[in-house]
């Protein structure tokens, strides 16, 4: 029997998220064990008068392209990818891993290859309405310590799915995210400070964003594009951040001019070099973003949960998001988050805007 909480997050992808109109083409990519959300969301679209585009892939799929993959597929993307991208009207991706350590032994120049080659068809899709959700699995409960079912109830709860009125419960969440947009408008410096972390940045003339489950669902953050220049300092991320497929632990940053001039990690620290090597973006800032959902309190190993964390901060390296103004350029977009709710501040303009992860004034 059907979870009902899957039906309801179905409903808010597609009736609040993408906001899915009669006609419309939307994709819906996911693996084979998101199923019942997929089965959930083409019902939906259905109903909303659109023609969904259903791309569900078996697992392990990833990790054969790797292994057998030829150079043209990681350096070409085909006039078939091309058309559907060019006629989609939205997407819904779908995360549903079953392994998520499956591309931990994949070499990182080809994953490399791989976003350099698809950054236009991304960028295409990212001037189109698209969200991205997921959907739980017993790797994702692992990853997070806990059991299957309590780590549904936590993905469902952050997605307000459990609550009777989720769209009621997001708009009212983006309310309180355009409160503070209002206390920063004309914002010139942010200064970040904590364990290991004194960083300032510049956002002069640039724009914070709303961010309230139009493009990710669970969200729960406001986020602009920081000047490219401007970042000084020093910051060491509180938790592990996973990219492509491997964990890297214990990161530490050295920022001079906009640009990482140092960089280490405890885990993995071979694969976060290859990555700032992508190319010339990859060592410039793409985003600051800052979390504001206190229903997600703990960590659990995935990004689209743990930057959304409320009390903390999430700062991207690489691709900057057009809307808020920034120019960053880089197939590269990888967000890491420090915890300020233990001796962390965030400073605007040289007034204490966070202590401790709670917004002050």
């Amino acid at each position: 029997m059907t979870d009902p909480r899957v039906e309801q997050l179905a409903k808010v992808l597609v009736h609040y998220s993408i906001h899915a109109k009669p006609r419309e083409i939307i994709a819906v990519d996911g693996s084979s064990a998101a199923e019942p959300l997929i089965l959930a969301v083409y019902e939906q679209l259905i109903r909303a008068g659109a023609y969904p585009f259903v791309r569900m892939s078996p697992d392990g799929a990833a990790q054969v392209f790797f292994q057998h993959g030829k150079p043209h597929h990681f350096d070409r993307i085909t006039p078939l990818q091309k058309s559907i991208v060019d006629h989609l009207d939205g997407s819904i991706y779908i995360d549903s891993s079953s392994n998520t350590r499956a591309l931990s032994g994949v070499d990182p120049k080809k994953q490399a290859r791989v976003s350099r080659a698809s950054k236009p068809l991304r960028e295409k899709m990212m001037k189109k309405k698209w969200n991205l959700t997921l959907f739980p699995t017993q790797a994702y409960a692992q990853d997070a310590e806990m059991s299957l079912r309590d780590f549904e109830d936590f993905v469902y709860h952050a997605t307000f799915a459990d609550q009777k009125d989720p769209v009621a419960a997001w708009k009212k969440l983006a309310a309180r995210q355009q409160k503070l947009i209002g206390k920063l408008r004309g914002a010139k410096q942010v200064r970040i400070v904590g364990p290991e972390t004194d960083l300032t940045l510049s956002v002069k003339g640039r724009t914070f964003i709303n961010s309230s489950g139009h493009h990710n669902m669970p969200c729960g953050e406001i986020f602009t594009g920081p000047v490219e220049n401007s970042a000084e300092g020093h910051i060491r991320y509180d938790y592990p951040v996973c990219h492509a497929g491997r964990e890297v632990d214990g990161v530490r940053l050295v920022f001079r001019k906009g640009k990482v001039v140092e960089a280490s990690a405890e885990k993995n620290e071979k694969f976060l070099l290859t990555m700032l090597d992508m190319d010339p973006g990859a060592r410039f800032l793409g985003e600051l973003g800052i979390g504001t959902n206190y229903g997600i309190q703990r960590f659990i190993k995935n990004i689209l949960f743990d930057e959304k964390i409320g009390g903390s901060i999430h700062l991207a390296l690489g691709q900057s998001y057009e809307e808020t103004g920034g120019k960053n350029q880089s197939s590269l977009h990888w967000d890491m988050i420090k915890d300020l709710r233990k001796g962390g501040a965030l400073y605007v303009d040289g007034k204490l805007f966070q202590k401790n992860g709670k917004f002050v004034g």
